[in-house]
C-alpha cells in the first residue's frame, strides 16, 4: 500500500465491535436485473435489493452494509448507503440510516471479489479492512461518461438512465452527427439496423427508443406490443456502427444504413424487413 492509498475505514470510521452488527452485501448481476442500472433508474429499485429475501435469513444482523457493482470498471463498487433490518418476514423491512448517507452513490470503493465469492451477504469484518476509496464523486453517480463514438456499447437502461439525467457529454456529442446504429436482441441474436438523419441527430432518434421501446419500427413494436418495455429493458444492447459529420447529405446515411443490413444479413435473419 502506498502512501497516497486512502482506507475506506479511514474515512467510515465503524469500529471494531461494531462491525458485527454488520452483513455486507455486495450487489451485482443475476437473473432478476443489475444493480446499478435499478439504483439509477429509481431508488426503490434499488432498495427493492436489500429488502429481498428469499429462503434464506441472510442478512441476520442488524445491519446491510450494501455496495452496487460498478460493473463497468474493474473492482469498484459505488456505496449503496447502510439500512437497519427492521422485520425478517417473507422480504426483509428496512430503513435507511442516517449514517453516511451523504456518501451514497458518491463513494467508490476498490475491492476484488474473488471468483468464490457467490452468495449474497458476507460478515463485514471479514473484508472491510480490504476496501480502499478509489475516489468520492463530487455528486451521486448519475451513468458512466461518454466513451467516445467508436466505444458506445450500452444496455438499454443506460440508455433510459443516460435520457433520464441528460447527461451532457452523451447529450453534446450524439445531438450533433448522423449515423448508423445497431439494436442486438441478446435472446436470440437478432439485430436490428437503424440510422439518424436529418437535423434531429442520433440523440433525438434514440431518443425515440427510450419513449417507446421500438422507435417506431414494425418488428420491434410487435416485440414491445407483445411484451412490453421490459423486454427492451432485459433484451437490446445498443452500439454506434458508424458516425458522420451533421453536414453529411442524408442520401450518404441511408446507403450506409443499407450497406450494413446487407453485411449483417438484418433483412433475411434480423428485425429489418425493408
Amino acid at each position: 500500500m502506498d502512501n497516497m492509498t486512502i482506507k475506506t475505514e479511514d474515512i467510515l470510521k465503524i469500529s471494531e465491535s461494531d462491525l458485527r452488527k454488520y452483513k455486507l452485501h455486495p450487489a451485482c448481476r443475476s437473473k432478476d436485473g443489475v444493480p446499478l442500472d435499478d439504483y439509477l433508474q429509481d431508488w426503490n429499485k434499488w432498495v427493492g435489493w436489500n429488502e429481498w429475501r428469499g429462503n434464506k435469513n441472510e442478512f441476520n444482523r442488524e445491519y446491510i452494509f450494501s455496495l452496487i457493482d460498478f460493473h463497468h470498471e474493474p473492482d469498484k463498487w459505488l456505496f449503496g448507503g447502510i439500512f437497519k433490518v427492521i422485520e425478517r418476514k417473507e422480504k426483509y423491512k428496512i430503513e435507511l440510516v442516517e449514517l453516511h448517507k451523504e456518501l451514497i452513490g458518491r463513494l467508490v470503493i476498490h475491492f476484488h471479489r474473488y471468483k468464490g465469492m457467490r452468495r449474497r451477504a458476507y460478515l463485514l469484518e471479514n473484508y472491510y479492512k480490504d476496501f480502499v476509496v478509489s475516489e468520492i464523486l463530487k455528486e451521486p453517480f448519475k451513468g458512466k461518461n461518454f466513451p467516445g463514438f467508436e466505444n458506445i456499447n450500452i444496455s438499454f437502461p443506460e440508455l433510459e438512465n443516460i435520457f433520464k439525467y441528460s447527461k451532457n457529454d452523451w447529450k453534446g456529442a450524439l445531438e450533433n452527427v448522423k449515423g448508423v446504429y445497431v439494436i442486438v436482441d441478446k435472446s436470440n441474436g437478432k439485430k436490428y439496423v437503424g440510422s439518424a438523419y436529418g437535423d434531429s441527430g442520433i440523440w433525438s432518434r434514440w431518443g425515440e427508443y427510450v419513449g417507446s421501446g421500438h422507435g417506431g419500427n414494425d418488428e420491434l413494436i410487435k416485440l414491445i406490443s407483445k411484451n412490453g418495455m421490459e423486454y427492451a429493458r432485459q433484451n437490446f444492447i445498443i452500439s454506434l456502427l458508424e458516425y458522420r459529420l451533421p453536414s453529411t447529405d442524408d442520401g450518404v446515411i441511408r446507403n450506409r444504413e443499407s450497406h450494413w443490413k446487407k453485411v449483417l444479413q438484418t433483412n433475411e435473419h434480423g428485425y429489418n424487413k425493408n
